[in-house]
C-alpha cells in the first residue's frame, strides 16, 4: 500500500503595500521645551499656587462668599438646638458662672480684684473668640474637603470665613456683656470706643493663627486633637479668671516668666478689653507700650499665618 503525504503549504509572501502602518511616535520634548510649548498655547499646570498678589485678588473677589458661609455656618451651628441662637451667648455666660464659682469663690481669685464679675466675664468673652477661632481653624480644610476637592477658588477662603463667623459670633455676645456691665455699675464711658481697635486687632491675630492651624491639620490631623490641651494651657497663663497683675507681684516669678506672660497676645487683648470697659482697671495695670505689642501680634501673625497657608495651597484637598 502507498501512503500519500500531503504537500506542505507555499509560503505565504506578502507585498510591501499589505505591511501594516508604523504609528507615528510622540515627539519628545525637553522640560524647558515643554515649559514654553504650554506657555504658548497658554496653557497652565491645574490647581497651580498663583503668586500672592494674584491670590490676595483672587480672596477678594470671593469676599461676597465668604461673608455668605460665615453667616450660613453661624446661623447652622445651632439649628438643631430648641433653644436656636440664644445659644450664642448662654454658652460664654455659663462658662463665666461656672469659673466664677470654682475660681472666684472656692479658690477665692476675685480677692483684690475690683468688680471682680465684669473682669471675670469680659475675660471669659474675649477669650472665647480666640479659643474658638483657632479651634474653627483646624476644620478649615478637612471639614470642607468635599468643597476643597469639588471647586476651584482660594483655600484661604474657608479659615477667613470661619475666623469671621466667630466675630459674628461675639458680636452677638457683647450684648450680653454690656447688659453684665451696666448690671453691675459699669456704664458707657469714652474708653469704651477703645474695644473696636483692640477687637480689630484681635481678630486679625486670631486670623492669622486659625490660617496656621488649618495648613498644620489639613497635612496632620492629630495636631487637631492636641488643640484642646493647648488652648487650655494657654487660658490658665492669660490671667482670664484671675489678675495676673495680682500674681505676678513681688520676687515669686522670674523676671523674664513675668514679660512672657504680661505679653502672652490673649492676655493683651483681654487687658485692652478689660481697660476700655471696666472703670477700676487703669492704665497702671496694663503692661508699657500695650497697643504697640497688640498691633506687632497682630501684624505678625496676620501676615505669617496668611503667606504660610498660601505657600501650600495647591497642596490642600489632595492625597
Amino acid at each position: 500500500m502507498v501512503s500519500q503525504t500531503a504537500a506542505p503549504p507555499p509560503p505565504v509572501t506578502s507585498s510591501p503595500k499589505d505591511a501594516p502602518a508604523t504609528e507615528p511616535t510622540a515627539p519628545v520634548y525637553a522640560p524647558g521645551e515643554l515649559a514654553a510649548l504650554a506657555a504658548r498655547h497658554g496653557l497652565t499646570v491645574s490647581g497651580a499656587r498663583p503668586s500672592l498678589p494674584a491670590y490676595l485678588r483672587q480672596l477678594w473677589g470671593r469676599r461676597h462668599f465668604i461673608a455668605a458661609f460665615a453667616t450660613a455656618k453661624l446661623t447652622a451651628q445651632y439649628s438643631q438646638a430648641k433653644l436656636g441662637q440664644v445659644w450664642q451667648i448662654m454658652t460664654p455666660l455659663l462658662n463665666a458662672t461656672v469659673y466664677y464659682f470654682i475660681f472666684g469663690v472656692l479658690m477665692d481669685t476675685k480677692r483684690g480684684v475690683e468688680d471682680f464679675v465684669p473682669f471675670l466675664v469680659t475675660g471669659v468673652f474675649i477669650w472665647t473668640f480666640t479659643s474658638s477661632s483657632i479651634t474653627a481653624g483646624t476644620r478649615a480644610i478637612s471639614g470642607n474637603i468635599g468643597l476643597v476637592r469639588a471647586l476651584h477658588f482660594p483655600r484661604a477662603s474657608l479659615p477667613v470665613a470661619l475666623a469671621l463667623q466667630q466675630l459674628q459670633q461675639l458680636l452677638f455676645s457683647l450684648g450680653a456683656l454690656t447688659l453684665i456691665l451696666l448690671v453691675f455699675g459699669q456704664f458707657p464711658r469714652p474708653s469704651w470706643l477703645l474695644a473696636i481697635p483692640a477687637l480689630a486687632l484681635q481678630a486679625v491675630f486670631n486670623t492669622g493663627v486659625s490660617m496656621a492651624v488649618a495648613r498644620l491639620t489639613a497635612k496632620t490631623p492629630d495636631i487637631a486633637q492636641l488643640t484642646p490641651f493647648v488652648l487650655r494651657t494657654w487660658m490658665y497663663s492669660s490671667g482670664v479668671m484671675w489678675s495676673l497683675d495680682h500674681l505676678l507681684a513681688g520676687e515669686r516669678v522670674p523676671h523674664a516668666v513675668m514679660v512672657i506672660l504680661e505679653y502672652n497676645p490673649a492676655a493683651l487683648y483681654i487687658n485692652l478689653m478689660r481697660y476700655a470697659l471696666i472703670d477700676s482697671y487703669g492704665a497702671s495695670q496694663l503692661p508699657p507700650h500695650v497697643w504697640a505689642a497688640a498691633a506687632g501680634w497682630a501684624l505678625l501673625c496676620g501676615v505669617a499665618g496668611f503667606v504660610y497657608f498660601w505657600k501650600a495651597e495647591e497642596t490642600y484637598g489632595r492625597g
